[in-house]
């Protein structure tokens, strides 16, 4: 990527991070549902981890790796949205006639998604902490957590782009999300540790890249970390970024063929 492409990202993921700044209201609401998750869930299911399988005595501790994970796929599983907003506005196609990098214009979705992750992420882990949870993984733990969250965010967030260019229809993207966000959600190891889930759920959640992520952030923060469960959970997420993105930049330059 050429200097030129990378200045041209950072002046569009600018811009989209300007209109979040002047509507702050969206980053609130994104907070609302993690945050019922975390003293709600947090205290209702705090006996539970009796049972065993958590690794840890704090249910609170296990939580709330997961409540970051689903909370950067419930906000980017909906970036489509704002794509078809600027396309039903005409300005993705007043962009196009402008010299700016197509690839700036994909990409800069991707990192202003990546930014409201970790914003929103680090939010959720200073609540935890007032609520009393331990991070034992200390700062090192705390960042894969942070960069596995980011991960799975881009990926949906490429993915929701994409869909956004195909379809053009609100009623479609928020079907398709309704559709996957519950079971992608609770077939991993969010709310259950996976000893504690019936078999055939917890081997659905083997193949789930929630789950993955989450698995690879509870292992980072954890007193003794297995680098090597990170590793092999934590890769995947990459590579399905790496993917999703192409995916959308693909899916763009068809767009602007067709317009």
């Amino acid at each position: 990527m050429s200097t030129n492409t990378l200045a041209q990202t950072w002046y569009m993921t600018q811009r989209q991070l300007m209109a979040l700044v002047r509507q702050p209201i969206f980053l609130v609401i994104q907070l609302v549902q993690p945050v019922i998750w975390l003293f709600l869930f947090g205290n209702l299911f705090r006996k539970v981890v009796e049972l065993g399988g958590f690794g840890t005595t704090s249910y609170l501790d296990y939580l709330i790796p997961g409540i970051v994970v689903m909370s950067a796929l419930g906000s980017s599983m909906w970036a489509g949205m704002g794509t078809l907003e600027e396309i039903e506005r005409g300005t993705l196609n007043r962009f196009l006639t402008t010299p700016v990098s197509r690839s700036a214009l994909m990409n800069a979705n991707v990192v202003q998604n990546g930014i409201s992750t970790a914003v929103q992420s680090v939010i959720i882990l200073l609540l935890g902490k007032l609520g009393g949870a331990d991070y034992p993984g200390g700062a090192g733990g705390l960042f894969v957590l942070l960069v596995c969250a980011i991960l799975l965010g881009s990926v949906f967030g490429a993915l929701s782009n994409a869909l956004g260019m195909l379809v053009r229809q609100r009623e479609s993207i928020i079907g398709i999300n309704t559709f996957l966000l519950l079971p992608l959600t609770f077939l991993s190891s969010a709310f259950m540790a996976p000893a504690q889930m019936p078999s055939w759920m917890a081997r659905i959640a083997d193949f789930n890249p929630v789950n993955w992520a989450m698995v690879a952030g509870r292992s980072a923060m954890s007193a003794d970390p297995d680098w090597g469960d990170v590793l092999s959970r934590g890769g995947p997420p990459l590579v399905l970024a790496v993917v999703a993105v192409w995916l959308s930049t693909r899916t763009f330059r068809s767009y602007q063929k067709s317009v």
